[in-house]
């Protein structure tokens, strides 16, 4: 299928690692333009190469104004920015009462404000060109409040709320904004998290994701991590399907008992 993303140049932040590399390999893969940031130049470069001959690696903080200027203007030597996938994020498992004010403004620094800066920057030449596609990647616990999440599903649900604002500001015109929420996916983050566990617990990896998916998510219907490629196909669908816009896409394995979304 031609998903019309040739030649275009698409953005995905933190695109260097787990699902931001996936979803920036599959337009890779379909011919787009792209280009991922990061802070470590070698890390970057690794993964640009790993992507593909037309990916670049730009040094951005986009936890600075400075930082998404950089991006922003590296991007747009290569042309305009048809795509911007928002997939900057950080997570943990903790104690509500033990996190500091400090830390919940990481949170928003990181799963917020990222976003916002660089999507300020870019949407309104899109919206100026009359042409665009934006996707937040936000996550099932924007949904499904965890308790021992926290920051992390109160930043994620807020990205959702930021997602459908801005899509207002699109009526009428053909740009697009939109949100995208994956559940519990195989990335190298979330290994290593159940292999702490399993470590923690005594138990093998398989017997820590059994365990998982009976006591945690018992309501998952395909009792498994979702491969990063997944979703790849999904943000490339949802970002190139006109009739979507102002919309949450969910791909959580079906762990949100809902028929909608």
């Amino acid at each position: 299928m031609d998903f019309g993303v040739k030649g275009k140049v698409v953005i995905v932040t933190g695109g260097a690692t787990g699902i931001g590399h996936a979803i920036a390999k599959t337009f890779h893969e379909e011919g787009a333009v792209v280009v991922i940031n990061g802070r470590d130049k070698a890390k970057l470069d690794a993964a640009a190469a790993a992507i593909g001959a037309n990916a670049y690696g730009v040094v951005a903080d986009l936890l600075t104004a400075q930082g998404a200027e950089t991006l922003a203007k590296e991007a747009a030597a290569l042309g305009p920015v048809a795509f911007l996938v928002n997939n900057i994020g950080v997570f943990d498992v903790n104690d509500f009462f033990e996190v500091s004010d400090a830390r919940w403004m990481e949170y928003f620094n990181h799963n917020i404000m990222t976003a916002v800066r660089i999507t300020r920057l870019l949407m309104k030449d899109m919206l100026a060109r009359n042409e665009g596609s934006v996707a937040f990647i936000s996550s099932e616990a924007g949904i499904r409040s965890i308790g021992n999440m926290v920051p992390y599903s109160v930043t994620k649900t807020a990205m959702l709320g930021l997602s459908r604002s801005l899509a207002e500001l699109t009526r009428g015109t053909k740009v697009r904004v939109n949100s995208y929420m994956p559940g519990t996916t195989a990335t190298e983050s979330v290994a290593g998290y159940f292999e702490g566990l399993a470590k923690e617990q005594g138990k093998t990896v398989e017997e820590a994701l059994r365990d998982f998916y009976r006591d945690v998510q018992p309501s998952n219907l395909t009792q498994t991590l979702i491969d990063p490629a997944m979703h790849g196909r999904g943000v490339i669908q949802l970002m190139t399907n006109t009739a979507m816009n102002g919309v949450c896409h969910r791909a959580d394995g079906g762990t949100i008992r809902s028929i909608f979304g």
